[in-house]
């Protein structure tokens, strides 16, 4: 909203100082650069693909997990976000954090060929992907 406002400013502005083709271009096309990066910045795709049978796949981005290397999860509240992303943060774990969510799910690895051992995934339904994700840690 206020990229479009400041747009229809600067068009404004450069209609009445009767400006240059190229400061129209850079009207047009900046502020659309800028609405492109803001979209494709904050668009992650958090996504659980079942198969019916107890096997299904965790997208998060363009990374996949399958449920076979799934030991468990749990919600990150967004009282623990912090410390999740801060001092207790292991530096091989996978992060897709979007700083404008406030919770996040954990989900620990079981899978002795990665060394990544957890996943941390912002979303603002937190509940709901946990309780889609599979719980293999008594199996």
């Amino acid at each position: 909203m206020l990229l479009a406002a400041i747009t229809v400013l600067v068009a404004a502005v450069a209609s009445v100082l009767g400006a240059p083709w190229w400061l129209w271009l850079l009207t047009v096309v900046v502020p659309a650069l800028f609405a492109w990066l803001f979209v494709t910045v904050g668009r992650e795709r958090i996504e659980v693909e079942s198969d019916g049978q107890g096997g299904g796949t965790l997208y998060a981005g363009r990374a996949r997990l399958p449920f076979e290397a799934i030991s468990r999860s749990a919600v990150v509240p967004a009282t623990a976000k912090q410390a999740a992303m801060g001092r207790q943060l292991d530096p091989e774990a996978f992060v897709v954090h979007r700083g404008y969510v406030p919770t996040m799910v954990i989900v620990v690895l079981d899978d002795p060929l990665d060394p990544t051992p957890y996943w941390l995934i912002s979303t603002r339904d937190p509940e709901g992907l946990a309780a889609a994700l599979p719980d293999n840690h008594y199996s």
